[in-house]
């Protein structure tokens, strides 16, 4: 086979590191040998995948020559639990809350695409491909086209939108079931169309980016859990109902409807008060789930903390993302003053938002509830609006194109430049602590020891130790636990401990058949030590539940390449390109197998 790459890879959620590992062509094989090793790190979706890249120097040879060369959430397929009467059966009652709730961002945040259709046409320049989306025939549609010698065009249809265009849109569309995210995104602060979040220069169109829980729970109200083994398989319809619903704060509302009583969040706890709001607006620097559960199978009146912790570094918010108003509001004096007393509803009425003319009395009468008339008539009177100096709006650090008010709501206007650090440069001790804190979330190693090991895999390498550390002890304390064995595979594997690696990674698998991480990574040990029947089980389970993870299909077709079945090799190229079809490394690997002649050499 003339130049090409082989792509051999290791699945880890948010993973950016530079560790290296060797790699040793298979006994007995009559593959070129591997040379000129490199090392870097794509985005997939939501994770980062450790991506091993060799440079295949076409060369027969008559023996095997040596040289150098996280966690997954997927669900466990859960059936969300039915009582739901719907918002039109609020409005029957609550006709004036109804209207006023239609007119807010939240009711408006997902829904059937052609019902929101914002028509795009422009060129990324990085990548060269030209977009549109547009109607048709009653469709929405998304179209991609590329001139010259990487060609590449297509069209989706796009089914349904996720968030309500006042700060930013995107679509979703379905290939074979499987829902992806476009590849471009709205930007409503703006008002400009771009490639979404952390594909502003990319040179390839990202379609693949899965529609996971994480993103969807937010968004619509009745989302199907995923299709048990599949992180974004989903029956139709994905939604029953559009935008944030009635019942997401105020949970199921059938037994109400016939005279029963249902939650009004102001009459919780502080704490399942808050987590109404925090189940969407807070995402800390790691986020977990619970052992066994899923964010998306939280209620209204559950405590939160029965489904994920979150977790911040100690200290000042670094910078401000885009969902991180709860850790600020929480370093604010006000909240710190008023404790238990204030919260998000405080501020804001979930049923009603201000028109533009309306903002700055609406928001300063908010002030002024605590503050008082006098303070603010002597209080730069000449100022009305309170947020322009005490809640400013910044540049969000993780979504382009979009600021976020300062929920910190600081004394000064002016920020200082040492909140605007990002947590990978920071100096001194790293301290990673639950938010909101609580004796029993610091002793939950299990917990820990995945947010730590989650840190170190988006690049802050300090907390990889303490990673390995807490990970030893979470899988003595819970042999049978399937994320802690699979993330502890992984440091024993970039370690080099193979033999260890293996052994948890069976482990893991035996505990949760449908962990897609650890049987790619298992596949991938597999192949090392020459076992291709095996390594090829588990990469072809692996990817026929995540056809969109477009790496652990490229590890398939080389091992089948490698197993003398170059026919079996193409198959897989295809399936992703299907899913993923300006990817170079897989069309590469298809026009090398197709100068073999139907061979892999």
């Amino acid at each position: 086979m003339p130049d090409s790459l082989l792509i051999f890879c290791l699945q880890c959620e948010h993973h950016r590191s530079s560790t290296s590992l060797r790699f040793h062509v298979l006994p007995g094989t009559t593959w070129p040998f591997l040379s000129r090793t490199k090392l870097c790190a794509i985005k997939a979706g939501s994770s980062y995948v450790i991506v091993f890249v060799f440079l295949l120097i076409a060369q027969a040879q008559d023996g095997p020559k040596p040289s150098s060369h996280v966690i997954s959430n997927a669900s466990s397929g859960v059936a969300v639990r039915d009582g739901y009467a719907g918002d039109e059966a609020c409005a029957k009652c609550h006709s004036s809350v109804y209207q006023s709730y239609e007119q807010t961002p939240m009711a408006h945040a997902s829904g059937l695409a052609v019902d929101n259709l914002i028509p795009a046409d422009f060129t990324h320049k990085p990548s060269g491909v030209h977009y549109r989306v547009y109607p048709e025939s009653g469709h929405a549609w998304l179209s991609f086209d590329r001139e010259g010698r990487a060609a590449v065009h297509g069209k989706r249809e796009l089914l349904y939108y996720i968030g309500s265009g006042h700060r930013g849109l995107t679509y979703l569309f379905a290939d074979d079931g499987y829902f992806f995210e476009s590849p471009i995104n709205w930007y409503g602060d703006r008002k400009v169309w771009d490639m979404t979040p952390a594909y502003q220069n990319a040179r390839e169109i990202p379609m693949n980016l899965p529609a996971l829980t994480s993103c969807l729970h937010c968004h619509v109200s009745g989302m199907r859990p995923p299709i048990d083994g599949s992180e974004n398989r989903y029956e139709m319809p994905l939604l029953t109902h559009s935008g944030v619903s009635c019942e997401r704060c105020h949970g199921p509302g059938e037994a109400h409807v016939k005279g029963g009583a249902i939650v009004n969040p102001a009459k919780l706890s502080p704490e399942r008060r808050d987590a109404v709001c925090m189940q969407c607006h807070m995402e800390g620097r790691v986020s977990i789930e619970r052992a066994g559960k899923h964010v998306y199978e939280f209620r209204p009146g559950d405590s939160l903390s029965d489904y994920i912790r979150y977790y911040v570094v100690a200290g000042p918010s670094k910078a401000l993302g885009a969902v991180s108003q709860v850790e600020a509001l929480a370093e604010s004096t006000c909240k710190k003053s008023s404790g238990d007393k204030m919260s998000c509803t405080s501020c804001h009425d979930p049923h009603f938002s201000p028109s533009s003319e309306e903002r700055v009395s609406y928001f300063r009468g908010k002030c002024l509830a605590c503050h008082g008339e006098a303070f603010g008539e002597k209080h730069h009177a000449e100022q009305r609006d309170c947020t322009s100096c005490h809640m400013p709006e910044l540049a969000s650090k993780d979504v382009a194109h979009t600021e976020v008010t300062d929920h910190r709501i600081p004394r000064l206007p002016n920020v200082s430049p040492q909140l605007l650090l990002d947590t990978n440069t920071a100096h001194g001790e790293l301290r990673l602590v639950p938010f909101p804190d609580s004796r029993e979330a610091e002793d939950d190693v299990r917990d820990l020891a995945l947010a730590w090991e989650s840190l170190a895999n988006s690049g802050v390498e300090p907390a990889r130790r303490r990673a390995q550390d807490l990970l030893r002890r979470s899988a003595a304390q819970f042999p049978n636990d399937a994320a802690t064995l699979s993330a502890l595979g992984y440091e024993e594997q970039l370690s080099g401990d193979l033999s260890a690696a293996r052994k948890h990674y069976q482990q893991a698998l035996a505990a949760d058949p449908n962990l897609k991480d650890a049987a790619t990574n298992l596949g991938v040990i597999e192949a090392q030590s020459g076992d291709l029947p095996g390594a090829a089980d588990l990469l072809r389970g692996a990817f026929g539940r995540a056809p969109g993870r477009s790496s652990i299909g490229l590890d398939l077709a080389r091992v089948y390449c490698l197993g003398g079945k170059p026919g079996d090799a193409r198959t897989i190229v295809d399936r992703v390109l299907e899913f993923n079809p300006d990817m170079g490394a897989a069309k590469e690997f298809q026009q090398a197998l197709n100068r073999a002649n139907g061979g892999c050499k």
